[in-house]
């Protein structure tokens, strides 16, 4: 239990101390904008970019693996969605919403904190896997619905091309391109800017894990809407199992991927989700709630699930071999 303390209290405490600091100071939300460049422009795409310049090419092209994970969240997006659309009676801006709520974990901030805390720098390779995948099809899932919602009068013209800067020029896709470019081409950084880049790799999970404790600080729960009844369950339980289930019935990944993918589903709600609803003004003091409460829970459930992770409890091949 000791163990699972040593890995859950940085984590979680860097949080509470970014939560605590920003009551105490009481410093306007847009204050944090800088901090945020930095960690968004700087710090994660320097830490993606170093673990992934220097990983065998051949271990970045698991393609079942990418595939497994895609259809899980995005059969928990639909579920979710479905949900959402059927208690807003057919309002397919909130269901969209509510499936990000649903599916969309905060693999940006947390997963690359985590995960290598608790599992290793060979985490790292999954969990920009991950990440570039699963929000590839987030970026173009949001816009497309909305738009089809009404709620956004856009061309199919501007919608594509606003879908593809995106993708392409988000900083996080951008550096884990370069750096799967070098391990490709078996590149080396100049030894000056390889300590540079390992200086601001290193600043990246404190500095992304107190700014959220900022940013949930500073958006106050204003009301717990119904939805967050089947949302947090899905988002904190139903989308590890399925994740899990599902990476073991495929079978032959490392455990550390079937480790990291499972713990990047079972993270609480994406803050993105939060800056979605406030950029189509749908949804959002509901989305503001549904980050709050499941990163609270997320203090049980994740720590449950590290328990089982480092005791044996929770195999990478629970499915009977046939």
């Amino acid at each position: 239990m000791l163990h699972i303390l040593g890995l859950i209290l940085p984590l979680f405490g860097l949080i509470v101390i970014g939560f605590v600091t920003a009551r105490i100071t009481r410093q306007p939300l847009e204050e944090a904008g800088w901090l945020n460049t930095f960690i968004i422009y700087i710090a994660l795409p320097a830490l993606f970019f170093k673990l992934l310049s220097k990983t065998p090419v051949e271990q970045l092209a698991s393609w079942e693996f990418i595939a497994s994970n895609i259809l899980v969240t995005y059969v928990i997006f639909i579920f979710t969605f479905v949900l959402g659309l059927v208690a807003s009676r057919g309002n397919i801006a909130e269901g969209t919403i509510q499936g990000l709520a649903g599916a969309y974990g905060n693999i940006g901030y947390m997963g690359p904190a985590i995960a290598i805390l608790a599992l290793g720098e060979k985490a790292a390779i999954p969990v920009a896997i991950i990440f570039c995948f699963e929000n590839i099809l987030h970026f173009a899932l949001a816009p497309a619905l909305i738009a089809v919602s009404g709620n956004r009068k856009q061309s199919a013209g501007s919608l594509v091309v606003d879908v593809l800067r995106k993708i392409l020029f988000h900083p996080f896709i951008l550096a884990t391109a370069v750096g799967v470019s070098f391990a490709v081409l078996e590149w080396q950084a100049p030894l000056p800017l390889e300590r540079l880049i390992d200086y601001l790799a290193q600043a990246a999970a404190p500095c992304a894990l107190f700014a959220m404790g900022v940013t949930l600080a500073l958006r106050p729960l204003k009301r717990a809407p119904l939805a967050l009844g089947y949302i947090v369950p899905i988002k904190l339980v139903v989308h590890p199992a399925a994740m899990y289930f599902v990476l073991s019935y495929v079978g032959n990944f490392e455990p550390v991927w079937v480790f990291t993918a499972v713990l990047l589903a079972a993270l609480p709600t994406a803050t993105n989700v939060f800056v979605i609803a406030q950029q189509y003004g749908v949804w959002v003091e509901r989305a503001t709630a549904c980050v709050l409460v499941t990163t609270m829970v997320s203090v049980l459930t994740v720590s449950a699930l590290l328990y089982g992770v480092t005791t044996g409890l929770l195999p990478p091949d629970w499915w009977p071999a046939t």
